[in-house]
């Protein structure tokens, strides 16, 4: 069996879901602290656009940009001067469903407006838009395996232009015919900045490997808190059993599928408080260092 590994850190971390709309509420729920909250919220408010551009928004986009300011919040980077990943199973399924049926009946009434946000990028540009970045960003799709490959494309270009990035992770329900192919409920964003070195307090030591196995020969981790089931059904609840690690003190493992042939295994270490106290010398070769702070 093979194996490959990339040192990065992961500064700033931050999560929205209809029952858990921030990374601060999912924690405690993770650690069993609290009770999720009682009453879902629809979609999360922006301050990035004024109220026009807000009102105009699908709530793929709305989400997106929540949990991309969050995350640079937390690291406390300049968000406009940070190369962004933008990663999304499907897109905007309603507005996709919306444009075949509208096209196969009434073409001359498609709306604009959807046409503008139908594109797959259409986040990663309202995003540029909303903090006035110039930065590049890519968008990316990987179908089940969209959240792992999303993080495997920020860590090779956080080491490769040795500059942080801007990870975003995003899905919304499906509806229509497409719903079947899809197999996606609700809405859910995680978004993370990625470092190739970092000095920021608060950081966690993981170790990631790449693994030219099948799932079969490397098992996923299942996920296991009752925050889970809270996005169960969602096309990137299978990031909650990493996001669940992160959430505990404790040192830990986790998998993830990277695609049919391959698995992305993390160790997670114990929270070392401040950076100062990591020891680095593992940071030669091949082991991967990602510290998590926010």
């Amino acid at each position: 069996m093979k194996s490959s590994t990339l040192p990065v850190y992961v500064e700033g971390l931050a999560l929205w879901s209809p029952r858990l709309p921030s990374w601060e509420i999912a924690r405690r729920v993770i650690r069993a602290e609290q009770a999720a909250p009682d009453v879902a919220v629809a979609r999360p408010s922006t301050s990035l656009l004024p109220p026009t551009e807000r009102r105009r928004i699908p709530d793929t986009v709305a989400v997106a940009l929540e949990v991309a300011l969050r995350a640079c919040e937390a690291s406390g980077r300049d968000k406009s001067k940070l190369p962004a990943v933008f990663a999304s199973t499907h897109g905007d399924t309603p507005i996709s469903d919306y444009m075949c049926a509208t096209l196969a009946s009434t073409p001359a009434l498609i709306s604009p407006t959807k046409f503008h946000n139908s594109v797959h990028n259409a986040a990663a540009g309202y995003w540029t838009i909303g903090v006035h970045s110039y930065a590049p960003y890519t968008s990316i799709s990987a179908y089940q395996y969209t959240f792992a490959a999303g993080l495997l494309e920020s860590a090779m270009q956080a080491i490769c232009e040795r500059t942080p990035v801007l990870f975003v992770a995003y899905d919304i329900e499906a509806t229509g015919p497409l719903a079947p192919m899809s197999d996606c409920r609700h809405l859910l964003g995680i978004a993370m900045v990625i470092a190739p070195d970092s000095t920021k307090a608060g950081a966690r030591k993981l170790v990631l490997r790449m693994h030219d196995a099948s799932p079969l020969e490397v098992p996923v981790t299942a996920t296991r808190s009752a925050a889970a089931e809270l996005v169960r059904g969602n096309s990137l609840a299978n990031a909650f059993a990493l996001l669940e690690a992160l959430a505990e003190p404790r040192a830990n493992a986790v998998t993830l599928a990277l695609s049919q042939r391959s698995a992305l295994a993390i160790d997670v270490g114990i929270d070392l408080g401040i950076d100062a106290s990591i020891d680095r010398s593992s940071d030669q070769g091949t082991d991967v260092d990602i510290g998590i702070g926010g």
